[in-house]
């Protein structure tokens, strides 16, 4: 493939159209509709439709260019990377990460970031969900208790793990007495299998609250309402100030926090330093680092 009819076709497909990408690009109109003919015909393949006053991508171009547009930003990186002799990072840098991780430490993670690489251009979504890395245009993304993926390698980078927390207040479980719950989501489990320093406890639930949303629930516990699972790391300061006790340990909710990037890659400057970024900011990757980050 013409990597420069490739470089063509992707300018005017990011300008929408000839005339935008020729003064964008320096680069003559005439030769820029020339060189997407050309990978058209070399493709087989009609990339855009041509209309009287508009340019429109069709469905196998907009593939192209969704799929081609940062390799050949990173192609062009790479080659100004060692034209410099320096390894600095630059360009943009997407990223997905969990809702949890961005709402308590995402924000001061980034702008830390961005301080010591002013050339890196950090954009941050969050989701819950597995984004399709490739399809979607990510470079890193950061998944909970992420399942083997062949095509994807990385680095567990932090741990957590779910606790019991109700208010001082709020009367102890005790067997065979079901315990108002506050659960995250609808169809949760109706009992806690907890370990104690006295030993093993199966605490029966009774929910009367279902929220969506993990600081949700955090803050109505905080409210006295009902016993919660939680992340050690979320109620650390309320348990360490005596706000929230601290009834035992979910068993087996181990939380590990990966960062994942595809293994069929080169790895990028910037997404190097994002990873090395992560390693000084959770040195040891435990809760109490996680908790530094979280607002009491």
């Amino acid at each position: 493939m013409d990597l420069v009819a490739l470089a063509d076709f992707n300018l005017v497909a990011r300008h929408g159209g000839f005339g935008k990408a020729a003064r964008a690009g320096g680069r003559p109109k005439a030769t820029l509709s020339r060189r997407v003919a050309e990978l058209e015909v070399a493709l087989g393949l009609r990339l855009f439709e041509r209309g009287a006053r508009n340019l429109k991508l069709t469905e196998e171009g907009r593939a192209l260019h969704e799929r081609t547009a940062a390799l050949l930003t990173e192609l062009d990186e790479t080659a100004a990377t060692i034209a410099s002799g320096a390894e600095k990072p630059r360009g943009r840098l997407r990223i997905s990460a969990p809702l949890l991780l961005s709402q308590t430490a995402m924000g001061k993670i980034a702008a830390g970031f961005a301080l010591n690489y002013p050339d890196v251009r950090l954009e941050i979504t969050t989701e819950d969900r597995a984004v399709d890395m490739i399809e979607e245009g990510y470079d890193l993304v950061i998944r909970v208790n992420p399942d083997p993926d062949e095509s994807l390698v990385g680095r567990a980078f932090l741990h957590d793990r779910l606790v019991v927390v109700a208010s001082p207040n709020f009367p102890r479980a005790a067997a065979g007495r079901p315990v108002p719950g506050i659960v995250r989501g609808v169809g949760n489990l109706q009992t806690w299998d907890v370990t104690t320093p006295d030993g093993h406890l199966t605490i029966s639930i009774e929910p009367i609250l279902a929220l969506s949303s993990i600081i949700m629930v955090r803050d109505a516990v905080r409210a006295g309402v009902g016993a919660a699972r939680l992340p050690i790391s979320l109620v650390s300061h309320d348990m360490a100030d005596g706000t929230l006790l601290h009834w035992g340990d979910i068993d087996g909710s181990d939380i590990a926090l990966w960062a994942l990037y595809p293994s069929r890659r080169l790895l990028s400057a910037r997404v190097s330093a994002f990873l090395d970024f992560l390693k000084q900011a959770f040195p040891n990757g435990t809760p109490d680092e996680l908790a530094a980050y979280i607002d009491k």
